[in-house]
């Protein structure tokens, strides 16, 4: 028995690790790990970087469904999972609030087979920092947006952690979490989140990780890393809210963090500001765009692509401007790996695993290379 009755009655899936005990789990991810990059000669593995077991995820995605007492938070098949131990307890209570808050209003979820309905999910997100939330409900419409905004005070009553409340618009239908339009229904518009001293912001589509715990760790590690050789610049790809650039940020060295999305980068410069450091520039572009436009060699480069990896574009950029030093930080080793094979001019000096995903197969992966 596991310490989750949705896995033990075989409700929910997700958790496909969590019956080993952690050691056992973290031994498996290592051995993975290490046979993914047993091609690359790595010249020191560290210890990997432990996660809690309970209540470390800061988001939640509800699939919404349509149940016999209405509203249904959790699987497409009717299952709610607000009670998910990988949630804090707060988040826990927020979701059964607003489950039975929705189901209060009669809003119906969109029923994909029969393409009526409108709530397809509810996205929430807490900071570690404060214990505010931020709440997101994904609709097919308009249709029930007054009722939601006009509602939403009994809400907030009950669950006075929800400082933000946004309405995003996904007409498609198709399995895609959300559209384009983001609605607000508060004055609030991002929450503030704090890792290692260094402030941040979350607003609706701006990518977080969602360990914040062992993601202020994997920050720290890669400062401590890239202080130890005191490059004078820096670039850091696919830098979301600027974790990593702010971590690394000083006066005496230039920084420039690089994201597609504009909302994360709004959040990346306040952040910048409130430092009160003048060298650290934040540009709203795709990388493989900024790599066309840059061919200057900074001394190291940080990159945190998604799962599918670099690519061989950006790796020919990266051998093409040749910095000292690349930190890269995966979520895919095997995306990792086919990057590596196109990073030919670099050798892998460390390696260090940080399970963000406790319970999956899933974990983060930092590797340090160095030019050859």
């Amino acid at each position: 028995m596991s310490f989750c009755s949705y896995y033990d009655t075989n409700v929910c899936h997700s958790c496909s690790m969590i019956d080993l005990f952690y050691a056992e789990q973290l031994t498996e991810k290592s051995a993975h790990l290490h046979k993914v990059l047993e091609a690359f000669s790595v010249q020191e593995w560290l210890k990997p970087t432990s996660s809690q077991l309970k209540g470390f995820r800061n988001k939640a995605k509800m699939v919404a469904s349509n149940g016999e007492e209405g509203i249904v938070l959790g699987l497409s098949d009717e299952v709610s999972l607000i009670s998910c131990p990988l949630y804090d307890v707060s988040m826990q209570t927020v979701l059964e609030h607003t489950q039975n808050w929705l189901r209060g209003l009669g809003i119906k979820a969109y029923d994909v087979k029969k393409k009526k309905g409108e709530l397809k999910y509810v996205l929430l997100t807490r900071s570690s920092y404060n214990g505010t939330m931020m709440l997101r409900f994904v609709l097919r419409s308009h249709g029930v947006i007054s009722r939601l905004q006009n509602n939403r005070e009994a809400l907030m009553a009950l669950a006075p952690d929800i400082h933000v409340i946004t309405v995003n618009i996904q007409p498609v239908h198709m399995a895609i979490l959300e559209g384009e339009e983001e609605i607000f229904l508060t004055e609030k518009t991002r929450l503030e989140e704090q890792l290692n001293d260094i402030p941040l912001f979350i607003r609706p589509k701006s990518f977080f990780q969602t360990n914040p715990e062992v993601a202020a760790k994997l920050y720290k590690t890669v400062a401590k890393w890239i202080d130890d050789l005191e490059p004078k610049t820096v670039i850091d790809l696919f830098c979301g809210v600027g974790g990593f650039a702010l971590h690394v940020a000083s006066n005496e060295r230039s920084v420039i963090g690089v994201e597609i999305e504009s909302e994360a980068i709004e959040c990346a410069k306040d952040s910048a500001q409130l430092l009160g450091i003048d060298t650290l520039t934040f540009k709203a572009l795709d990388a493989v765009s900024f790599s066309t436009e840059t061919s200057n060699a900074p001394d190291i480069v940080i990159v945190n692509p998604p799962r599918r990896g670099l690519g061989q574009e950006l790796c020919k950029w990266l051998e093409r401007v040749s910095p000292n030093d690349i930190m890269y930080s995966s979520c895919n080793a095997v995306s990792l790996a086919k990057d590596l094979e196109w990073l030919k001019s670099y050798e892998c000096v460390k390696v260090q695993l940080f399970d963000m995903f406790p319970h999956t197969e899933h974990y983060e992966t930092l590797v340090h290379l160095k030019k050859k």
